[in-house]
């Protein structure tokens, strides 16, 4: 089954703009970038799909001349199938496996400005780093993540549940029914995660056991990836680095406690493959003296999460049983899960052509040590965000922000409903997605 994804309206968009670029869709393996464009593809009255990793035969089609009327020709030859702008998509797939077909994208703006073209694959990274020019300006990038929770409850056919979302706020809470089975409902999908095969197999089975073998096949094919970075590092550091960030999730990336076998730079060269490959993502301290935060950043000072909360609870080893029927999961929240989600929705909700980035503060200080989870921007002002696991919890790093940097507004994340303290607001995990609405 196909779940709708929000950048389906941007496709929409980009195939009625009569100045698109070509599109190179990126983001990490199985989060989709395929399926949605082949969704995508029925919308036009041809579709011609190269997939560069199952068929290489076909890199020798990008061996000479990068002129898209040759490139076209030999294609629709091959695939006897018309190439025609305006009518046709043209899909390059795992297009990393052919450096030479990056390289024409630039060429298809300048010499077929008419022609549909998207490009994706997993690890783009990598190849994007051996070219030397990569036609600025002429190609744009659109960055997909795993399934959000608000395109979960539209593919669970709960589009009422994600207008009653979207029509409550701090001052008009939703009803508490049905704040309660969003509880429920969000508490799954952070069992689940995002990734598309196991948001797909759960709706269409309801069974949260089979999507935790589901999950642990995914685990183990990245973990297979890893051989693919031989060149650049060990396989085995890859592991251990990647273990340490899910085992250290949310707190200060400790270097020292990541690899006993490894330099603090082969660490930090582990790490930045890592996310490269979309594998985690990074939040980094921030003076938040103003905007744009990241002109505060310190990158000495950085949380690290995982890309999924499906696979981090997997790897964590989190009790579902314990986790789905407590009350307040506070208690067995391993890893800071909530914080976890948190971060990953914000990321989401982001816009998809830009790469988003995560920001937290924290003051270290022998009588007050203090520390907000995430800050934002809203309106074009600095906004703290603090999470947590359960309905309750004091604030007091949350008011010392909010005093140090004279702000009239802070948000708590929590397990309860839309309400109000003072001058912080509270939104419930399940509307972390409309935080910047």
């Amino acid at each position: 089954m196909y779940i709708p994804r929000d950048v389906d309206i941007e496709l929409d968009l980009w195939k009625a703009d009569s100045k698109h670029k070509p599109l190179l869709v990126r983001g990490a393996r199985q989060v989709g970038k395929t399926k949605t464009i082949r969704e995508f593809s029925k919308k036009f009255d041809s579709f011609i799909e190269l997939n560069f990793e199952k068929d290489p035969r076909l890199k020798i089609l990008f061996s000479g001349e990068l002129s898209p009327e040759v490139i076209c020709g030999n294609i629709s030859t091959i695939f006897k199938t018309p190439i025609v702008p305006g009518k046709t998509l043209l899909f390059f797939d795992e297009i990393q496996e052919c450096v030479q077909a990056i390289a024409s994208l630039r060429f298809f703006y300048e010499d077929m400005p008419g022609l549909h073209l998207i490009a994706a694959g997993s690890l783009l990274e990598f190849a994007l780093s051996e070219i030397p020019t990569f036609g600025v300006g002429r190609i744009r990038s659109m960055f997909l993540y795993p399934i959000s929770f608000s395109e979960f409850l539209e593919g669970a056919g709960e589009r009422k549940l994600l207008e009653r979302i979207k029509e409550a706020n701090p001052g008009s809470p939703i009803n508490e029914l049905l704040h309660s089975r969003l509880v429920e409902l969000v508490r799954k999908f952070i069992c689940l995660g995002g990734m598309p095969e196991i948001v797909a197999t759960y709706i269409e089975t309801n069974d949260l056991y089979k999507c935790q073998l589901l999950l642990d096949d995914l685990i183990v094919s990245i973990q297979a990836d890893f051989a693919k970075y031989r060149k650049k590092t060990p396989v085995s550091r890859l592991g251990e680095v990647f273990q340490a960030v899910v085992f250290q999730a949310g707190h200060k990336f400790v270097y020292s406690k990541a690899c006993a076998q490894a330099t603090h730079n082969q660490v930090k060269e582990a790490l930045q493959l890592l996310v490269t490959a979309g594998l985690i993502y990074t939040v980094t301290h921030s003076s938040c003296n103003g905007l744009p935060l990241g002109a505060g950043a310190d990158a000495q000072k950085q949380k690290m999460i995982v890309f999924d909360t499906g696979i981090f609870q997997r790897i964590m080893g989190l009790d579902l049983k314990d986790f789905l029927l407590s009350e307040n999961f506070e208690a067995i929240n391993k890893g800071n899960l909530a914080e976890q989600f948190v971060g990953l929705e914000l990321i989401k909700s982001g816009s998809c052509y830009q790469n988003q980035a995560l920001y937290y503060w924290h003051r270290e200080a022998k009588s007050s040590n203090a520390e907000v989870d995430y800050v934002i921007s809203i309106s074009q002002k600095i906004v703290p965000l603090e999470v947590k696991s359960g309905t309750k919890g004091s604030m007091q790093s949350l008011y010392l922000f909010l005093r140090e940097k004279n702000l009239d507004r802070g948000i708590r994340i929590s397990n309860e409903n839309f309400s109000t303290y003072d001058s912080i607001e509270v939104y419930p995990l399940y509307a972390v997605g409309d935080l910047r609405i």
